[in-house]
């Protein structure tokens, strides 16, 4: 059984939603969190959790989403999380400085008050941080909170810091490009700390790179990382299953 953490199922980019769902089972891959990160993500998520018994969701709002979300939306969202018990996370929620670097402190405030919501409800929280990684470790230590640092890129060194306030990290396609510096992490640090994820529809895993990526590849990702530590596909399965159990549905 593998579950894929964090992916983006929406009508935008998959034309067959039931036929996604297939092949996933397929493939072994028994449940999915989609992350729903704007306004419309949000609803379309919520959506696809009251039809679907395998989808789970984790709904918050991306630093992208930083200059149209108000107080009211965020009252909101409290809300769709306290109406649903398919809603098991507040993410994808963080910083990113990679393109917009002029609008930190709108950043770091919506960050703040939606892992002050992760703390009042004690649901983990999922965390995007592209180019921010100082001022997201200084705001998690802020907070009684954890969960899971999505798409993790890191150095070894903040893979051990962030291991170390209580994190997962998530592992997707990324580590099976060609020099992805990420082998050595995932070399050197414990299974019991990473989940697998995709993030679908973007970061499709070799050989299917550049292509729209879905949750049936996760069993791609889970084979290097198996390659890379020397065990069975069937451990890494197991042992990252156990881990997203244990952040996601275990409140």
């Amino acid at each position: 059984m593998f579950i894929d953490t964090h992916c983006h199922l929406s009508l935008d980019y998959y034309d067959d939603i039931d036929k996604v769902l297939n092949d996933n089972h397929d493939m072994g891959v028994s449940k999915i969190i989609v992350s729903g990160c704007d306004k419309k993500g949000i609803k379309e998520s919520l959506f696809f959790v009251n039809k679907y018994s395998d989808i789970y969701a984790s709904i918050g709002y991306h630093p992208d989403s930083v200059e149209e979300v108000v107080q009211k939306d965020l009252v909101e969202l409290e809300e769709y999380i306290k109406n649903n018990k398919k809603v098991l996370a507040i993410g994808e929620i963080g910083l990113d400085y990679h393109y917009v670097k002029d609008n930190k402190d709108l950043q770091i405030s919506l960050f703040e008050r939606q892992l002050a919501l992760s703390e009042k409800l004690t649901l983990p929280v999922v965390i995007h941080s592209r180019d921010a990684t100082e001022d997201t470790i200084k705001i998690l230590s802020k907070y009684k909170v954890k969960g899971v640092i999505h798409c993790f890129s890191g150095s070894l060194d903040t893979a051990k810091i962030y291991i170390k306030m209580g994190f997962k990290l998530g592992i997707g396609g990324v580590l099976t490009f060609k020099n992805s510096k990420l082998c050595e992490v995932v070399q050197n640090i414990s299974l019991s700390d990473i989940v697998l994820e995709t993030d679908s529809p973007y970061l499709a895993p070799d050989p299917f790179r550049g292509s729209v990526n879905t949750s049936k590849n996760i069993p791609i990702i889970a084979k290097k990382i198996a390659d890379i530590k020397g065990i069975s596909v069937e451990e890494v399965a197991s042992v990252t299953s156990e881990n997203a159990i244990h952040v996601f549905f275990s409140n």
